[in-house]
């Protein structure tokens, strides 16, 4: 059923695209519109949609340093103990 499901989806990828900007566009309405910024402690917090780009910024940046981290020394060619 699952794979039906993704099977599904993966066809119609430009759909789920859109349908995916269309609702981040109504979070960062909803945001603006609906949610109290008075209690906000520093400026930037009062900008609409910053803790969505923050979160989004921050996994970008863990995503990155996990990969140069694994490339550094964890990852290894395969035949390491063949020799």
């Amino acid at each position: 059923m699952i794979v039906r499901l993704i099977d599904f989806l993966r066809d119609r990828l430009g759909l789920v695209i859109n349908i995916c900007y269309v609702a981040l566009g109504l979070l960062v309405l909803w945001d603006t519109l609906f949610v109290d910024k008075g209690h906000a402690e520093f400026w930037f917090e009062k900008l609409p949609g910053f803790w969505s780009v923050f979160g989004f910024l921050a996994c970008v940046v863990i995503i990155l340093f996990s990969k140069w981290f694994g490339h550094l020394g964890i990852m290894t060619r395969e035949d390491y103990y063949d020799r």
